[in-house]
């Protein structure tokens, strides 16, 4: 890289996500800096990784555990926050380069709007910001003349595929999904799986809400409206096939039938280093795909009247308007209620019907109607789930 070191504010450092950037940043440390760290709640690896790389500025959502964070860090002569007001403040900060959103749901979005308005490039790794107010943000990025860089696998692949593809129109793009860990399994089965065995992923290591969204296939619905907003396409231009071994992360059909697929082994760093180090590449010392080793890549339908939760995100992006931020919210109180034991695998896609059906329909959706959506939303969601209880 010849461009200057880039600073990078890290939302969610120590989630999945964010413990994987810190790798990749300090694998580059004459190309990157930490300027920023953001946590919710796990203070003592904020501490850890906040020793480790000497940010500027952490950040710790929550405000019980500012004293603790305080009074390790300030002799390091580390600032120290509290608060999600706090978290909306520091992105817009004048030496960030690039945030990296990486916090869990819908409590992403708000930082992501508050650092698009400072002018910081953004690399996405907080699907629901662009579920829930898809036409918002990517207005509002091109107005700031603001890259979006997504960190996700299967659109991190889309990305790559399209570079020299500029005035080429896209035929269809290919979202490939592992099938999660019930992947063949009836709807039977799916009446008594257990929070073990969804949190149990194939492929992939990653934190307890995504994992449960891989096993419902929400996740990929959350990417299919997510890749509707980030590449700008029509709903039928949008594909899911069920690829197992997870090595074609995604693929590009162009007008002539070409396709252009990205491969690699399962590793969220590549994609988190393509989205900092972009438009360069840095080199890696990350596992190489060996064609021999996998013989045979093979592809399947989804199924959809299985896994509801997939056909549900597609209805909600042919609707449009804040429908997909309903799906996101019911999803996201349903998924905790699961992994608490409150309700069963299968009613995570009642709940999330149900909320489609009530809350009321805004088809051109301010921020603040995607607020009282998502508040609406939530205490239908958690009335059905008191009704399950």
């Amino acid at each position: 890289m010849t461009n200057p070191k880039r600073h990078i504010a890290i939302l969610g450092s120590t989630g999945s996500i964010g413990t994987q950037t810190i790798d990749v940043i300090r694998a580059h440390p004459d190309a990157f800096e930490v300027e920023v760290l953001v946590a919710n709640n796990n203070a003592e690896l904020l501490i850890e990784q906040a020793a480790l790389v000497r940010p500027n500025v952490v950040v710790i959502c929550n405000e019980d555990r500012y004293d603790q964070v305080f009074s390790a860090l300030d002799p390091l002569g580390i600032k120290v926050y509290a608060g999600a007001k706090a978290v909306s403040s520091v992105v817009q900060m004048e030496r960030i380069d690039i945030v990296l959103t990486a916090m869990v749901g819908y409590a992403g979005l708000l930082p992501t709007i508050k650092a698009i308005e400072a002018g910081k490039h953004i690399a996405l790794a907080n699907k629901e910001t662009l579920v829930v107010a898809g036409e918002l943000i990517t207005k509002l990025a091109q107005e700031k003349g603001v890259n979006i860089l997504p960190v996700d696998s299967e659109h991190s692949a889309i990305f790559q595929c399209l570079a020299g593809e500029l005035h080429n129109p896209i035929e269809k793009i290919i979202l490939t999904a592992s099938g999660g860990p019930f992947r063949g399994k009836t709807r039977e089965f799916l009446k008594t799986v257990t929070k073990a065995q969804a949190l149990k992923h194939p492929n992939w290591t990653m934190g307890a809400k995504i994992t449960i969204d891989s096993a419902t296939l929400m996740n990929k619905g959350l990417e299919v409206i997510e890749a509707r907003w980030l590449f700008g396409l029509e709903p039928s231009q949008i594909e899911v096939v069920v690829h197992p071994q997870s090595i074609i992360h995604s693929m590009v059909q162009f007008q002539d039938g070409s396709i252009k697929a990205q491969m690699g082994l399962p590793d969220m760093r590549l994609p988190i280093q393509c989205a900092l180090a972009y438009p360069y590449r840095l080199p890696s010392d990350f596992p190489r795909f060996d064609f021999l080793q996998y013989p045979s890549l093979t592809f399947e339908q989804a199924d959809l009247e299985t896994f509801r939760n997939l056909q549900l995100a597609f209805d909600a992006l042919g609707r449009g308007g804040n429908v997909p931020c309903i799906v996101n919210a019911a999803n996201e109180v349903a998924v905790e209620a699961f992994l608490h034991d409150e309700i069963g695998f299968l009613e995570i896609s009642e709940i999330i019907e149900e909320g489609m059906q009530k809350v009321a329909y805004v088809a051109q959706p301010t921020y603040e109607d995607y607020v009282r959506t998502d508040e609406e939303t939530r205490r239908i969601a958690t009335a059905r789930i008191k009704s399950f209880v």
